[in-house]
């Protein structure tokens, strides 16, 4: 990632040359002032070197501005393109890997990037800067006197060797403290979520104090923490400071002594503070490195894991728009779970007909749907399309072939054309125009007073579930698939908007194979199959009048309605 801005890098790299040369000059006049200014009472010369030392300090913050500047670009750039690849490889996993992640699980990922940019850009270059500064004014410490030089030395190296003890720690509680977040960003999102059946239900208590358990958790992981941090504080003070105390009572003893001047020893203060701050970036940079080395080992989780649709294996990209659909043996499982939600599924759903799908509540149509859809793939069997497998088709060709209204389907933040025309760069009004009248929601959509391009979603207009569900219906529509599947797409309609829809749906499914979950008998009556599901197991497969006629599971089902139409 960093290397594809070269150019950022060298402007940076000779910023940092030219901020440490003129570092370096500055312990020389220090002494120059004492040495010779000060010895010989020459005030010109004192005024020469403070006039020196200001066009230093001018020139080094000038160097300091530009290099933040080009350091900002680098850095958005950098994390814009770390993020963006990792929003690449998640929108191409499984749609079954979101089923086992929480939301806040994947934002505390994401925010595991700006570790590793910081680390990239910020720190690295920073610690660069600081090893050309380490290395520069150790030779001259070296220069001026060996002896203090190796006291500076072996006071740096127990320094670094009293942090090392504390890295396994800090990685611990570094993994803790990324589980507690993540729950309590998660939770902190289902209590925005849920607000209303919290206030319905009045379970704010309750829901603040499970909140509450959280932040008492992240809080023993905070203590744990600052504990760490203590420990690691005064060890490394107290070893850092016996070293400064005993650079400076050498250096006044060597004055005493005679073997340096006043001048010397004032510049070898200067250099000592000027290499503590290198040493303590150099161990900042350590912890940074182990802290993103956590968060890249994170993100590899998540990079590792096998793509919905893995380059390395040649799908079938031709979908026969005249393909039955036929379910052979199939059982399926949820992963965790023992038992088997779908236990050896067989039909046939025929090309250009419709086939509706009805049982009791959990029977499983739902996830007869999904495998249909490619969410998941089979434990068991197989389906294929024509006389091909399902799961060597491609996902994208399937999906772009597939009209979907799923019970929670979900409405962006967008304007309403936007939402009805999802994954479209332009809207095409003719197609609008006719999924809105199939849906029934032309007149609602016109009387707002954006039309379609009122903005709805979380911070837009507000929606029934009635409403949702027509513009869902549009969505489908507007795709104009050959392939059409529907789970309870008109459960929250009332009847006379849900007997208009029918009509134009039906004239909409003409030529198209169509799968459609439902309750309701006015729904599936006109399917040209139905299929009975009852826990997990196909009980009937007929037409309505046959299945009627048979009174097993189906009539059951809807009996209750056939006495309400009489």
């Amino acid at each position: 990632y960093i290397f594809k801005y070269k150019q950022f890098l060298w402007q940076l790299v000779i910023g940092l040359i030219a901020a440490s040369l003129l570092q370096l000059i500055f312990p020389f006049l220090t002494q120059s002032i004492v040495d010779v200014g000060i010895k010989n009472q020459d005030i010109h010369f004192i005024y020469l070197i403070l006039f020196a030392q200001l066009a230093l300090f001018v020139g080094r913050t000038a160097i300091e501005v530009i290099r933040s500047w080009i350091l900002l670009h680098l850095s958005t750039r950098i994390n814009i393109s770390l993020v963006s690849d990792f929003f690449i490889k998640l929108m191409n996993l499984p749609i079954a890997f979101f089923d086992s992640k929480m939301t806040g699980d994947i934002l505390q990922r994401i925010n595991d990037h700006k570790r590793i940019e910081h680390i990239l850009t910020t720190s690295s270059l920073n610690v660069l800067f600081s090893m050309v500064n380490l290395i520069v004014f150790s030779l001259v410490l070296a220069y001026y006197n060996m002896k203090l030089f190796l006291i500076f030395l072996v006071g740096s190296i127990l320094y670094f060797l009293w942090i090392a003890v504390f890295l396994k720690k800090r990685k611990d509680l570094d993994y803790k403290r990324f589980s507690q977040v993540s729950q309590e960003q998660s939770k902190v999102i289902e209590l925005i979520n849920g607000m209303q059946e919290i206030k319905l239900h009045n379970a704010e208590k309750q829901k603040r104090w499970g909140w509450e358990f959280l932040q008492a958790r992240l809080f023993k992981v905070s203590i744990e923490g600052l504990a760490l941090e203590q420990y690691q504080s005064v060890g490394s003070g107290f070893i850092n400071e016996l070293k400064n105390i005993l650079i400076t009572f050498l250096s006044a003893k060597l004055v005493i002594d005679g073997d340096i001047t006043l001048g010397m020893m004032l510049a070898i203060s200067y250099i000592v503070g000027q290499l503590n701050s290198p040493i303590s970036q150099l161990i900042n940079f350590i912890r940074e490195v182990q802290d993103a080395k956590i968060s890249l080992d994170r993100l590899s989780e998540i990079h590792n894991k096998e793509d919905e649709e893995p380059a390395d294996i040649d799908f079938v990209k031709d979908v026969d728009e005249e393909a039955d659909i036929s379910v052979s043996n199939l059982s399926f499982r949820y992963t965790g779970s023992d038992q088997m939600v779908l236990k050896e599924l067989d039909v046939t759903i025929p090309a250009n007909k419709v086939t509706a799908i009805v049982g009791v509540s959990g029977s499983g149509k739902t996830t007869l749907m999904k495998l249909l859809l490619k969410f998941y793939e089979p434990n068991e069997g197989q389906i294929k399309l024509g006389n091909y497998n399902l799961e060597n088709v491609s996902q994208k060709i399937w999906r772009s072939q597939s009209g979907v209204v799923m019970q929670e389907g979900y409405i962006f933040n967008d304007t309403i054309a936007n939402n009805i025309a999802v994954g479209e760069d332009y809207v095409d009004k003719q197609k609008l125009a006719h999924a809105v009248d199939v849906a029934n929601i032309k007149e609602y959509i016109e009387m707002l007073p954006l039309s379609y391009n009122t903005k709805i979603g979380m911070e837009g207009v507000g929606l029934s579930t009635g409403q949702k569900q027509r513009l869902l219906i549009a969505r489908a529509v507007y795709k104009n698939p050959n392939f059409l599947f529907f789970d309870e797409a008109t459960s929250a309609l009332d009847a006379n908007n849900e007997k208009v829809i029918m009509e134009k749906l039906d004239a909409f499914f003409e030529d198209k194979t169509v799968v459609v979950i439902a309750h309701r008998l006015s729904t599936v009556k006109n399917a040209h199959q139905i299929v009975v599901l009852d826990k997990g197991k196909i009980v009937e497969v007929g037409n309505h009048n046959e299945l009627i006629k048979h009174k097993g599971d189906y009539y059951n089902l809807v009996k209750n309605q056939l006495e309400l139409g009489k």
